[in-house]
């Protein structure tokens, strides 16, 4: 499991009305190759709202059509569910993610 992988998570909670829903990996390697069993993800929508803490990926990254990862909604998952791999973020994506990190969280360098 790397930072920017996707994986589809099924059933990933009572509160989405979707059976499942792709989910990439924004966790550091530090995190993700410890013990602590949780990581922290970003879902993926097929809608995209045109905010800065969104990213549009799509076919490129493994899923069947134009989706944006939203920023503004990390939930921590446990790294036993993310089993069902998608494909993962090129590293242009990669430095994407990280700028719309830094818009969702406020943090500024």
């Amino acid at each position: 499991m790397n930072r920017g992988d996707l994986f589809r998570i099924h059933h990933p909670s009572s509160r989405d009305p979707k059976k499942s829903r792709v989910f990439v990996v924004v966790s550091r390697k530090i995190l993700l190759e410890s013990k602590f069993s949780t990581v922290i993800c970003a879902p993926v929508y097929s809608k995209h709202d045109g905010l800065s803490s969104q990213v549009r990926v799509g076919i490129n990254e493994g899923l069947k059509h134009e989706s944006s990862i939203h920023c503004d909604e990390l939930i921590s998952i446990p790294k036993s569910k993310l089993t069902n791999f998608i494909g993962s973020l090129t590293e242009e994506k990669l430095f994407e993610l990280n700028e719309a990190l830094k818009i969702a969280l406020d943090i500024f360098e």
